[in-house]
């Protein structure tokens, strides 16, 4: 059970909304996932995390699928849900 209230996609407003947007575009999915719902109570917070994880994510020496199958592996084994 979640210890922090998540964001709603459905109630986000203005910027909060715009990042929402981003990261289901950037993800090619109809839905935010948990840990940037989580960032949402802090619209700052929120900018300054999904900057980081497009830059994380981004190009470099290891490819995005890569790097996605990764992020799976180390949530799936720290009991992450979706």
């Amino acid at each position: 059970m979640p210890t922090i209230k998540l964001v709603p996609e459905r109630t986000a407003t203005g910027r909060v909304q715009e990042i929402y947007d981003e990261i289901k575009a950037f993800f090619g999915t109809p839905f935010v996932p948990v840990n940037f719902r989580a960032a949402a109570h802090n619209p700052a917070h929120l900018e300054a995390y999904w900057q980081q994880y497009k830059a994380i994510m981004g190009s470099g020496s290891i490819d995005k699928g890569t790097k996605e199958i990764i992020a799976m592996v180390v949530s799936a084994l720290n009991n992450c849900e979706a």
